[in-house]
């Protein structure tokens, strides 16, 4: 997993031109804030994956293959779990109503949110695989809790967690308007300040943010151990993450299946990071503090190719299924009307 580092102004750099380009996006929202078209939307979205694509080109000549392969792997995944969390970005726009006009402007300040948050996970995450190497146990026990969460999580908590403790208690407490004031957090109504409904959203985004990000920083972390990595592909997944909202749209209704591929691909990590925890083992009461020769070390081209294999098999599969119900809904619609037809054939006569 270890990489020899990578040059710090091609790092610098980088970062630099990516947190350009997310502010030249965020400015292009204040100043346009409307619905894009899929054409529009599309675009984007092909112009940020060949974007993503570009820059692992580019660190195959500046680091090597390892470097490069550690980067689309790690990309991937953030990518995948990105798209999860637009299903959750779905419900929330749908539950408070917000309007499509601004919705632009919500999912532009969650990903704002998921950016920050994750940064704060990734350094810490960095300091205590620096530190404590048996940090990887729990990152991999925690990972293949999420994994089975998230392949058998029920109605009722995704119910739950769409309103949780913190959205109830302001709901309760806080003087709140049922009608949105464009982007406005609070206005004032008959000499009174008030929170408009975009406070709640902003809330709800936010505590999703910060789920997910527990959820994706181990998950990367199990593929590269380079903060830089980590964070570039946080950037990468992050990027056109709006315009692929407005792309998707009843598209993500359609993949039923992907939380199972999304499952099998953190439980995957889960165990990628208990072997290589038990191979770099330092626990005195395990092995006696010694590492597990036995122990196999998964290299970045298996994770890549699990990755990108579980994304696909999802997707068709679901794409599948849902063509498939597409078909017995149009035969029993038509066996319906075929019924309909011959009952009042019948009546007639």
């Amino acid at each position: 997993m270890e990489l020899s580092p990578l040059p710090v102004a091609f790092e610098i750099a980088s970062i630099a031109i990516l947190l350009v380009i997310l502010t030249v996006d965020l400015l292009l929202v204040l100043r346009r804030p409307h619905v894009p078209s899929l054409r529009e939307s599309s675009l984007w979205v092909g112009f940020y994956v060949s974007l993503a694509l570009i820059f692992a080109l580019i660190m195959l000549f500046v680091g090597g293959g390892e470097h490069a392969g550690q980067f689309v792997a790690g990309w991937l995944t953030e990518y995948s779990l990105s798209i999860d969390n637009l299903f959750v970005f779905v419900i929330i726009m749908a539950r408070f109503a917000v309007p499509a006009k601004l919705q632009q402007e919500v999912l532009m300040i969650g990903i704002i949110i998921a950016l920050v948050l994750r940064g704060i996970f990734i350094l810490l995450g960095a300091q205590l695989i620096e530190n404590f190497s048996w940090i990887f146990y729990i990152f991999g026990a925690f990972l293949l809790y999420t994994a089975y969460r998230q392949a058998f999580h029920t109605e009722a908590e995704e119910e739950e967690a769409r309103d949780s403790a913190l959205i109830r208690l302001v709901k309760k407490r806080v003087a709140t308007t049922d009608q949105y004031h464009g982007a406005k957090v609070r206005v004032t109504i008959d000499g009174r300040k008030v929170f408009t409904p975009m406070l709640i959203v902003f809330l709800a985004i936010g505590s999703t943010d910060l789920l997910f990000a527990l959820d994706s920083i181990p998950a990367i972390f199990g593929i590269t151990e380079s903060p830089f990595i980590v964070f570039t592909a946080n950037i990468f997944a992050l990027m056109g993450l709006r315009q692929l909202y407005f792309m998707l749209g009843g598209l993500l209704e359609r993949l039923v299946y992907l939380h199972y591929g999304i499952a099998f691909i953190l439980a995957f990590i889960g165990v990628k990071l208990v072997l290589h925890a038990m191979h770099e083992n330092e626990l005195p009461f395990i092995n006696g503090g010694q590492g597990i020769a036995w122990a196999p070390e998964i290299g970045t081209f298996v994770s890549l190719g699990v990755i990108v294999g579980a994304m696909v098999i999802a997707t068709v599969a679901s794409l599948i299924k849902s063509r498939g119900d597409a078909n017995k809904l149009k035969t029993e619609q038509g066996g319906a009307s075929s019924q309909l037809n011959r009952t009042k054939t019948d009546q007639t006569d």
